[in-house]
């Protein structure tokens, strides 16, 4: 079944006193639905993410692809993504409290019903969210597609609440295999229920059509893989369906 759906954006702010600007999707019915926060790649708040966004709201859940730079800042060009990416890293606690400051206005909306919340990620926003769930968010799930693994500090034992869900290609040069197993050794350690999904043939980027017209134009190694793309969602639903419905 697929809703009709509402959107607007929402304005928030970080702790660090940023002005965060949100896009807010929900289906168009009476009743509060669960919550997904959807965060970005590092190309900002695009209209990739904003797409992500309705389709899970026309899914039945209530989506804010949340605003990781300020004012919705987008760009194609990888310096600019990536200095705007480093400076989230330069403060440690900025990744988490604005992704936390995300998922608090997603609370705050009407739609929501805040006993069931979960995010998902693209490529920098992967890390996000894992970074999210990691702090011990009141998540029910987290699923990344192509994401920067690495935690600034592994999950500790008990803290991570979310059932997660890693979507990764296998011909990703930006996150190894290596990486991969070391994710999974953390999450082992931490007793972090989870499933990682390796996409042959996929390469960073394979959720997205725009990933080779950005390759081309900046020279890194991202592809779009349609297969890929459609396996990852279908998995994303079904662990979304299993905790929030």
């Amino acid at each position: 079944m697929s809703f009709p759906i509402t959107t607007r954006e929402i304005e928030y702010t970080s702790p660090d006193g940023q002005r965060l600007i949100g896009y807010f999707a929900a289906p168009a019915i009476d009743m509060p639905v669960a919550g997904v926060i959807v965060a970005p790649e590092w190309w900002g708040r695009t209209e990739y993410t904003e797409q992500r966004a309705r389709e899970l709201a026309a899914h039945g859940f209530a989506a804010l692809a949340i605003d990781m730079y300020g004012d919705k800042k987008v760009t194609s060009d990888v310096p600019q993504a990536s200095a705007w990416m480093m400076q989230t890293f330069d403060h440690v606690d900025t990744v988490v409290n604005r992704a936390q400051a995300g998922l608090d206005a997603l609370k705050a909306q009407s739609e929501v019903n805040t006993e069931k919340l979960a995010a998902i990620g693209f490529c920098y926003g992967g890390k996000v969210v894992l970074d999210l769930a990691r702090s011990g968010a009141d998540l029910k799930a987290v699923v990344t597609f192509h994401a920067n693994l690495s935690p600034k500090a592994p999950a500790e034992k008990g803290k991570i609440q979310a059932e997660i869900l890693v979507l990764h290609g296998e011909l990703d040069s930006m996150v190894s295999l290596d990486d991969v197993a070391s994710f999974r050794q953390e999450m082992h350690g931490a007793g972090v229920e989870h499933e990682v999904i390796i996409f042959e043939d996929a390469k960073h980027g394979f959720s997205n059509p725009l990933a080779d017209e950005r390759a081309k134009a900046n020279h890194v190694d991202l592809g779009y893989n349609a297969e890929a793309e459609r396996q990852g969602l279908e998995a994303m639903y079904e662990l979304l369906d299993k905790h929030l419905k």
